[in-house]
């Protein structure tokens, strides 16, 4: 019975140390949560979270692969990292429908407008995220993306007219995160990406063709919101015979129209 009685106390104490140090690791993610939420859109580097938690560089890394796994934490360029998507959610006032939701209406009257279908997208890190689709009522739908589709923000014509909406630094920490990937889309190159981003600035609206998907051009806008900061992108597809130059300045008139009256 002592020995029962033994491994019983060896059992509780191993128990308790493991729940401490449970503890000690969450407060520790949620110190570096606190930290990046405060840090606003630009995010923080590495250094800069070990400095503001007071924790060792490889604890920092550690808990951001578990938090970044978790979508709780996304990355910004190569070395930043900010607040992930699921935190966008949470932050979602009680009550509000989310981003996917809000554009629906959207995509329909713009969709229903030309007979195309609709996408929209929202960040998550240096990649876009389709978020909702509607698709056209024209017997060749152009179906480039499904809910759910990441790819580099950039090279999609919502992903562009959102990457265009961001500040120089932002868009420079994404395309030379992409980098590497960008030819895989069309022979897309970082420096091409950059001449579409001061073309998007310049016209209001996104155009691309030939990129993420051959012989087919969509245009794109950026949505945003009460501030003026851009939350999210919307982009209208079609083949390159349905969207000569005329066609094109109508879909983002309509687009411009759709999203007057939305308060995101």
């Amino acid at each position: 019975m002592a020995r029962s009685s033994t491994n019983q106390n060896v059992h509780s104490a191993d128990d308790s140390s493991l729940d401490a140090g449970g503890a000690r690791a969450l407060r520790r993610g949620l110190q570096l949560l606190d930290a990046l939420l405060d840090a606003g859109p630009e995010g923080l580097r590495v250094v800069e979270l070990c400095r503001a938690c007071a924790l060792e560089r490889a604890t920092v890394h550690r808990l951001l692969a578990t938090l970044q796994a978790s979508g709780y934490v996304a990355t910004a360029g190569r070395f930043r990292y900010v607040p992930g998507p699921r935190l966008g959610r949470a932050a979602a006032a009680p009550g509000q429908p989310n981003m996917a939701v809000r554009l629906q209406p959207v995509l329909a009257r713009v969709s229903a407008a030309f007979g195309d279908a609709a996408f929209a997208i929202v960040r998550d890190g240096p990649h876009s995220h389709c978020i909702a689709r509607e698709v056209g009522t024209h017997p060749v739908q152009v179906l480039v993306i499904q809910v759910g589709t990441r790819q580099p923000l950039g090279v999609g014509a919502a992903g562009l007219a959102l990457l265009s909406a961001l500040p120089d630094a932002q868009v420079q920490q994404i395309v030379a995160a992409n980098a590497p990937h960008l030819a895989a889309y069309g022979g897309m190159t970082a420096e091409r990406l950059h001449l579409l981003v001061r073309a998007t600035r310049e016209r209001g609206w996104s155009v691309i063709g030939n990129h993420a998907t051959r012989n087919v051009l969509a245009v794109g806008m950026a949505v945003r919101d009460a501030r003026g900061e851009p939350v999210a992108a919307i982009s209208l597809a079609s083949t390159l015979a349905r969207m000569p130059r005329e066609r094109q300045q109508l879909v983002a008139r309509t687009m411009r129209e759709a999203l007057a009256p939305l308060a995101v």
